[in-house]
């Protein structure tokens, strides 16, 4: 894998905190692996992808797709399918739903553990997963996170949600905010530091993200995720430096230490990864939660860290 290049250095950028995950989710899947459906993995990348998890020993892949497909990838890939289990679905125009269907089940009759997205779409794998008859939904509204690992920040630093909930309301965020802290207390983080984003950092009716992050901030303070620290809203510079913070004069916990930032919508939160990634030299692993198992959603543009890392999240994240 080529190493990811500091913009404004040229240097190498390393992610020690991801790499510190793989690690971690490595140690707990010594003893008692976990399996992973790769729904529909009908290309190079989706075999690579399998090849590699059960290389790094984060879990045990399990192919669900149609048998002559994965094998026309596999040949391609030069990967011998002989290690994997295969569960076979139909292949038709409708394959990759089908696939979806079975790897939910497979979640359902407690034989896998983890979704991880093949070569179908991603509408494709989420219908079957928001299934209300034979769906995995849960209590809250399903909802995605990217933990960075950027040169320049402290500490891994998770964002909500850029993926799959696209002009979230107010229950709607506070289903995010809830995904998400669950999400960090499973990794050890107790008592983690929020901030929620809006283009300002005062109440301005005008801009409706302001409001949405005062009653977020009263919900928090009445208990709502207990052990998180809630504030906002943020413009996105006193989020992220406490010095900014400072300067307007701003009484802060979270300024300059965030462990979660939850953004206003998707076109924000989008903009805001790629910038992340493209432009200050992070890296990311990124998990679907509040369905009943972890689920990876890759994208062909995602390095061979951010495949892993997400898979060894979904490890951590994983009920046991």
């Amino acid at each position: 894998m080529t190493p990811a290049l500091l913009p404004e250095t040229g240097a190498a950028a390393t992610h020690p905190r991801l790499d510190d995950l793989v690690r971690r989710a490595r140690e707990r899947a010594a003893d008692a692996p976990l399996r992973i459906a790769l729904v529909y993995p009908c290309d190079s990348a989706a075999i690579d992808a399998a090849a590699r998890i059960a290389d790094a020993a984060l879990a045990v892949p399990v192919l669900v797709g149609p048998h002559a497909a994965i094998a026309r990838a596999a040949q391609a890939a030069g990967i011998d399918l002989a290690r994997f289990e295969i569960v076979d679905s139909a292949e038709t125009e409708a394959g990759p739903a089908d696939a979806a269907r079975r790897a939910v089940a497979l979640v359902r009759e407690g034989r896998v553990q983890v979704l991880m997205k093949g070569s179908l779409h991603t509408d494709e794998l989420m219908s079957a997963v928001v299934d209300r008859a034979h769906g995995l939904r849960g209590t809250r509204r399903i909802s995605h996170i990217f933990l960075f690992d950027l040169p320049r920040y402290p500490k891994l630093l998770g964002l909500a949600d850029c993926v799959v909930n696209i002009a979230p309301d107010l229950k709607t965020k506070g289903d995010i905010l809830g995904n998400a802290v669950d999400l960090l207390q499973a990794l050890g983080i107790a008592r983690p530091k929020v901030g929620i984003l809006a283009a300002v950092e005062s109440i301005n009716p005008g801009i409706p993200a302001t409001l949405d992050a005062q009653a977020l901030v009263a919900m928090a303070r009445e208990g709502a995720w207990p052990g998180a620290w809630v504030e906002g809203p943020f413009g996105f510079d006193n989020a992220i430096s406490a010095e900014a913070a400072r300067i307007k004069k701003m009484e802060s916990q979270v300024s300059g230490d965030a462990d979660l930032l939850i953004v206003p919508d998707l076109n924000a939160g989008n903009m805001l990864y790629k910038s992340f990634n493209y432009l200050g030299g992070g890296e990311c692993a990124g998990l679907v939660l509040g369905a009943r198992v972890p689920i990876v959603l890759t994208s062909r543009a995602d390095s061979v860290l951010a495949r892993i890392a997400s898979v060894a999240l979904a490890v951590l994240a994983a009920p046991r």
